[in-house]
């Protein structure tokens, strides 16, 4: 189920409730009146491991790892195993069609692969993250109701240092942290698996972290022009007004107290007389 609303084949709605995100019963009702409903949707959905996706193309698993460091096949998702390898896993359906695809044929069938790839393999490149990137990308701007859940979406793949040269001011930086989510897959905050999950939902390469800056800039653009970012309120502290110079005393503030002390001093200076 989960794929499957990634993949955008059952649509979502948000909770009212705030419990995240629910499928509403007229979208139940569209997918069981689909035809093969429900063998089809678990057929569009299945994955396919290493060893499973090179059968499924007909070529060593050693081959599918290589096409697949060159994007030829893209990631739709991954988790750690128990020794916190990466295990990448395929849409089962995106690799038949790319085996049956007659292009692909000299990168599948030939003994050697080009040069060209040969040297870029040699040089260590591995386009699983940034595909998989791109892909969980899309899929949480898909979800995005508002520019501020677009620009979170966005910021979600970038190192807190670029979201704080875009994103300056400490109020606005803070309210798009509470649209920014995290990895899909990740262990206890702080664990090694967290730390690896973080690492895989962060952009890496210049190209790639380019784009999302500028794609960044341009949603925040859109989100403070629809509704800027809260502020606290300012507090205003009044000012004291000056105090009135006094006046001349009055009949009643001449009078003597009238307290016992007084009464007592009267009496003495009377016995002295």
């Amino acid at each position: 189920m989960d794929l499957a609303v990634h993949l955008g084949l059952i649509r979502t709605v948000p909770d009212e409730g705030g419990g995240g995100r629910r499928v509403l019963r007229s979208e139940i009702e569209r997918m069981s009146s689909e035809a093969g409903f429900p063998d089809a949707l678990r057929e569009r959905v299945k994955v396919a491991g290493t060893t499973q996706g090179a059968d499924l193309m007909h070529v060593s698993a050693g081959r599918f790892t290589r096409l697949a460091r060159l994007g030829l096949v893209v990631p739709v998702k991954w988790y750690l195993n128990r020794y916190r390898a990466v295990v990448w896993l395929y849409r089962a359906e995106e690799l038949k069609q790319v085996a049956a695809d007659e292009n692909n044929a000299p990168l599948l069938k030939a003994r050697r692969m080009p040069e060209a790839l040969r040297a870029m393999l040699d040089t260590g490149v591995d386009l699983r993250p940034r595909n998989w990137r791109g892909r969980h990308r899309g899929f949480l701007l898909r979800l995005a109701e508002d520019p501020w859940e677009s620009a979170g979406a966005l910021a979600a793949f970038l190192d807190p240092v670029h979201i704080a040269e875009i994103v300056p001011d400490p109020y606005e930086r803070s309210h798009l942290n509470r649209f920014r989510p995290g990895p899909p897959t990740s262990g206890a905050p702080g664990s090694p698996s967290a730390h690896l999950a973080e690492r895989l939902m962060t952009a890496d390469d210049p190209d790639e972290i380019s784009l999302l800056r500028a794609d960044l800039t341009a949603a925040l653009e859109e989100a403070r022009d629809r509704r800027p970012a809260p502020r606290p309120a300012t507090r205003r502290v009044p000012t004291p007004a000056h105090p009135a110079p006094p006046g001349p005393a009055r009949p009643e503030d001449l009078e003597p107290p009238r307290g016992l002390l007084s009464r007592l001093r009267r009496r003495a200076r009377g016995g002295a007389c």
